[in-house]
């Protein structure tokens, strides 16, 4: 992977080498100038096995081809460090920044610690809240149309860790916890009037602001003030405050294919099933760009468009059809308007819930099916129903949702044929293979400056040989180095269907990973029909060729979240150890590598075709 496995997502360029001209000593990461905000980092490199290898003085350990990757404490702020190895000398500074603002001393408040952020937009009597980073005893408070909030002192809070802290195990609470915050919320109450109603504690104050043009009343910028020690300055908060009417809400269409919906209004928020286009909800929020939908998911404005003098969305759903197709099962429902949907898998079910919804259903249809047993449903609570199709086996193998119209349609894939054929054992099995990276994505890079997308594409194409010689078409997303974009790879699977599809890559560290002793194989899941694959294939590479384990996780990845067939992503091992390295690159191993995982291919369908 690159230098830390989350980048599989974004597709951020790697860590750059530094090396002296003319010389044999390299440092390819950190590069000069760094930055982070972990307590420590690793130095990762090579130099000949003839003297030390020295960082500010210290001898560090290497491997047998002499790579090296300790780890360094940093203090906060500039950590300069100087790599050592005979006369030649590489420097590097690396800078470690705050990750809590700093309380202020004087009389202002920290920067950047205002809050909210951005513009927001609320219902009337949800509650509005402010927060500040300043100086320890001071007064603050907030002023919003012409009247006051008072920020309260909170007790100190602890910083929660990245999610990036699962893959090095330093996934607790920081030890540094957030100072000086001050905090307080209000509510706005009757704002489809000309005026409206400020709640605060137990009085509700007055105020006549005129309604905009997009039917929200809009309050202003919230102006901050501090007073310390008989001073007092104030600040415009970043972004205005509105509030909607309840009677005039936005509606917002979906035009994505797959509008990407999430618990909060970030990308650091965790994904809910995606939004088939077409999809209509009301917008019950704003904050920035980010639009909360009424079933209470969020989505960002530019995978939608407002629907003029639209009404609320809802529906009433009474058949449910279906249609057998050669290898799928498509079921439909009809609906008045494509409302919100969301899927959950477990063992040998599927849930599929839709929002804002009321059933009138007396008859549903389903025949005997390859895939579904029974089909079950319910009103949960006033605008849920939900349908569980209870399915014939535990391992699922994929499944689409799309908007015809107002029409909603699943289609749940069959198990594929698999051949009685010794010889052949996956013939007329279609298999996608991933080699991560390729063109200006190079991902991780190994002691020498080795890029990872080589090392994928080289075992990706010996695996394909294998394969093909049991039998297996094989699709694979690059043969050579060149771009393919995450949203381009994803659609290949969508459209290739394959009965699986496998993402290759080697494996990297966050700045504070334990680079030196951090090792082994690793796979990735994210949808439950492809756990059991992840786990199985874990094992028998690590039974079959006596390698370290790194772990299965369950990751939110572009390459593990298509849902129209069983996908992982394969770490293989790891670039970042110096000596796992040199197994990752002798082209042996590489051939063993592919041989016994094209072999636990096999193994995996043939346990799956047992059950």
């Amino acid at each position: 992977m690159k230098k830390f496995i989350a980048l599989v997502l974004f597709g951020l360029i790697a860590t750059s080498s530094v090396a002296l001209a003319d010389s044999s000593l390299i440092v390819v990461f950190p590069p000069p100038n760094h930055q982070t905000s972990t307590e420590k980092i690793f130095f990762l490199g090579t130099a000949p096995n003839n003297g030390q290898v020295l960082i500010n003085g210290k001898v560090v350990n290497r491997s047998q081809s002499g790579h090296f990757a300790p780890s360094f404490p940093l203090q906060l702020g500039e950590n300069l460090f100087t790599v050592r190895h005979k006369n030649q000398t590489v420097q590097i500074k690396v800078t470690r920044q705050a990750t809590v603002p700093v309380v202020p001393q004087g009389l202002e408040f920290a920067p950047g610690s205002l809050t909210p952020a951005g513009d927001i937009a609320r219902l009337p009597g949800e509650l509005i809240c402010f927060s500040a980073v300043a100086p320890f005893n001071a007064n603050v408070s907030v002023n919003l149309a012409n009247q006051t909030v008072a920020l309260a002192p909170q007790p100190q809070q602890v910083q929660l860790p990245s999610n990036l802290a699962a893959l090095t195990g330093r996934n607790q609470p920081n030890s540094q916890p957030i100072a000086g915050k001050y905090a307080g919320c209000t509510t706005v109450q009757k704002p489809d009037s000309e005026s409206f109603s400020l709640l605060y504690g137990n009085n509700i104050i007055s105020a006549a602001i005129v309604p905009d043009a997009n039917q929200q009343i809009d309050l202003g910028q919230p102006q901050f003030k501090l007073t310390l020690n008989g001073q007092t300055i104030t600040q415009p908060g970043t972004g205005k405050i509105a509030i909607l009417s309840p009677t005039q809400l936005p509606v917002a269409e979906v035009i994505v294919d797959a509008g990407v919906a999430r618990t909060g209004p970030s990308t650091d928020y965790s994904r809910l099933t995606p939004l088939p286009k077409g999809t209509q909800a009301t917008v019950t929020g704003k904050e920035g760009e980010w639009l909360r939908l009424d079933y209470g998911a969020w989505i960002n404005s530019k995978e939608t468009r407002i629907l003029p003098g639209a009404i609320p969305p809802r529906t009433i759903i009474r058949s449910v059809g279906y249609r057998r197709l050669i290898d799928t099962t498509e079921i439909v429902f009809p609906l008045q308007f494509p409302v919100p949907v969301s899927v959950q898998q477990s063992d040998q079910t599927l849930t599929l819930i839709l929002y804002n919804t009321t059933a009138q259903t007396d008859i549903v249809r389903l025949d005997d099916d390859p895939v579904i047993s029974r089909l079950d449903w319910q009103q949960l609570i006033p605008g849920q129903v939900q349908y569980t199709f209870n399915l014939k086996q535990s391992q699922q193998w994929g499944y689409q949702l799309r908007y015809e119209g107002t029409t909603l349609v699943l289609a749940l894939r069959h198990p594929p044929a698999l051949e009685n054929r010794r010889s052949k054992p996956l013939s007329g099995m279609k298999i996608l293979l991933d080699p991560g990276h390729g063109g200006k994505e190079s991902g991780a890079s190994g002691p020498t400056g080795y890029l990872e997308k080589d090392v994928n594409l080289a075992v990706a194409k010996l695996l394909r040989e294998n394969l093909v010689e049991f039998g297996a078409t094989v699709v694979m997303t690059r043969d050579v180095d060149k771009d393919v974009s995450l949203p381009e790879r994803q659609a290949i699977i969508t459209q290739e269907k394959p009965a699986i599809a496998l993402s290759i890559h080697y494996n990297s560290l966050p700045d504070d990973g334990d680079a030196e002793n951090t090792k082994g194989v690793g796979m990735f899941w994210y949808h439950p029909q492809a756990h059991n694959l992840a786990v199985f294939m874990h094992n028998y590479l690590v039974k079959k060729l006596n390698r370290p384990s790194y772990g299965v996780f369950w990751n939110n990845l572009a390459l593990t979240r298509p849902a129209a067939a069983p996908s992982i992503l394969m770490e293989l091992g790891f670039m970042s150890n110096p000596n796992e390295f040199e197994w990752v690159t002798n082209s042996q191993e590489q051939q063993k590598l592919a041989k016994a995982l094209a072999e636990g291919i096999v193994e995996w369908f043939n346990s799956v075709k047992q059950k």
